[in-house]
């Protein structure tokens, strides 16, 4: 079958950088379009795929649109990676609520950050999916966009469209507690339920044996002597740090040994994203003596590295002589898993991934039609749940407001609801008062107007 693969948000070039070479190399056969609303973006792109194609044979075939409407007409895969307004209008979603006191060291799936992305991303989404539905109803369509799960519940609440969510996330997580076992990754499984970036390791299995008992005499080791969350006492960074990765005492990711340890199951994905669920640890931004986001993962640090990636990226796509030798080594990242998901579709393999879908039943004590992070079955029929037992109740409850908090969000953006906005920001937990809500919302709201129509700045007189 000669797939027609649809790529919205091209301009990440990364991604597509990373997607197209597993095309490449896996010899399928394929017609490329690539869609970008920055003309910029979409050119560097579309040069650097078609040298690609130049380098690696001619199986796959390259168009670019500034029009998705031009190109979807056919897709058997529409793989969405947009991120409305870009990293500038990501930066105001963490550098924002930092006037307020409030820090975040990725800003893209809860807290203010996240909550403020939704406004922005949803409606574009929405939009999206309505055009896949006319254009390309029997597509496998697919959003890897943040925040994931308000993104792929207002597409199904708004259309009815069935979206795949995907991410690395628990991919990246399941290496990390095969390294922590010394245990070869691909001899792990594990079952991991949750919301995107908040999804809890509730076994992991090696050689036939349960690994948890195990995982848990390592959280006890690991965070002998670690300084308590809220310590005041400053912790210089390690050598190892990066925007990704932040080392306290010598433990890397102490809040996730420690809520293992508590709750007998592990979170992915990792500290950097886990603590923007628990704000109510991190006040102040306080993180094991130092600073989310500023010193721990830091976020100019995330900036940055996507801005210098991108540099590199189009300074290749418009050089005048071959591909660097390197180019085509696998690059990790969120492309990492979508041929493997796409081959075992066609294949009916059978093969079980991590994927975000609505709640149909398979996590029965998750609320119904919730968008829920969980192990799916690929085979001719699709992508789909596999049934699991209920949740222990406390892991349940750290999952009951976050959908609560995302149904609203939800709301807010699909009806353009400032009011709704506020009580999503409330429900977060990152504020400390409705006042302190409603100031923060106020001033996201303006800082991203050009990216919500919908929005009235008389509004925020009131």
């Amino acid at each position: 079958m000669k797939e027609r693969i649809v790529l919205v948000g091209a301009g990440s070039a990364v991604f597509t950088r990373g997607l197209v070479a597993d095309l490449l190399r896996s010899g399928v056969e394929a017609e490329v379009a690539l869609v970008d609303v920055d003309p910029e973006a979409l050119e560097v792109a579309e040069r650097l795929v078609a040298k690609m194609i130049a380098a690696h044979g001619p199986r796959l075939t390259v168009e670019a649109s500034m029009d998705r409407q031009q190109v979807l007409h056919d897709a058997t895969v529409v793989i969405c990676t947009i991120g409305v307004g870009g990293r500038r209008a990501w930066e105001q979603d963490v550098f924002i609520p930092r006037k307020h006191g409030i820090y975040m060291p990725v800003g893209d799936t809860v807290g203010p950050g996240g909550s403020s992305r939704a406004l922005r991303m949803i409606p574009a989404m929405v939009a999206i999916a309505r055009d896949v539905l006319e254009l390309a109803p029997h597509a496998f369509f697919v959003n890897y966009g943040n925040p994931m799960a308000p993104v792929c519940r207002a597409i199904a609440k708004a259309t009815g469209a069935k979206v795949v969510g995907l991410c690395h996330g628990v991919f990246h997580v399941g290496a990390y507690l095969a390294e922590v076992l010394a245990t070869p990754a691909d001899a792990l499984h594990y079952t991991a339920v949750g919301v995107n970036h908040l999804t809890w390791f509730l076994s992991v299995r090696a050689n036939g044996q349960e690994c948890m008992p195990r995982l848990r005499e390592l959280a006890t080791e690991r965070l002998r002597g670690a300084p308590a969350s809220d310590t005041d006492r400053p912790s210089a960074p390690s050598e190892n740090d990066s925007p990704f990765h932040a080392e306290v005492g010598g433990v890397d990711n102490p809040f996730s040994w420690q809520l293992l340890r508590l709750f007998g199951a592990f979170p992915a994905v990792l500290d950097r994203h886990v603590t923007e669920f628990f704000p109510q640890f991190f006040r102040d931004g306080r993180y094991y003596g130092r600073v989310l986001g500023v010193d721990a993962f830091s976020f100019e640090g995330t900036i940055a590295a996507g801005d210098r990636i991108f540099d590199e990226m189009r300074e290749v796509a418009w050089a005048p002589g071959p591909l660097p030798a390197d180019f085509f080594e696998r690059l990790g990242g969120e492309h990492e898993q979508a041929l493997d998901i796409l081959q075992a579709l066609r294949q009916d393999r059978g093969s079980i991934f991590s994927a975000n879908l609505p709640n149909t039943g398979q996590v029965p004590n998750l609320p119904r039609d919730a968008i829920v992070e969980a192990p799916a079955v690929a085979t001719a029929a699709g992508l789909r749940p596999i049934a699991q037992p209920p949740l222990p109740a406390a892991l349940a409850g750290t999952l009951a407001t976050r959908y609560q908090w995302l149904e609203t969000i939800v709301e807010a953006a699909l009806e353009g609801s400032r009011e709704k906005f506020i009580q999503a920001l409330v429900l977060d937990g990152a504020t400390a008062s409705i006042e302190q809500a409603t100031a923060l919302a106020n001033d996201l709201l303006k800082t991203q107007a050009a990216y919500l129509p919908w929005y009235q700045p008389a509004e925020a007189a009131r």
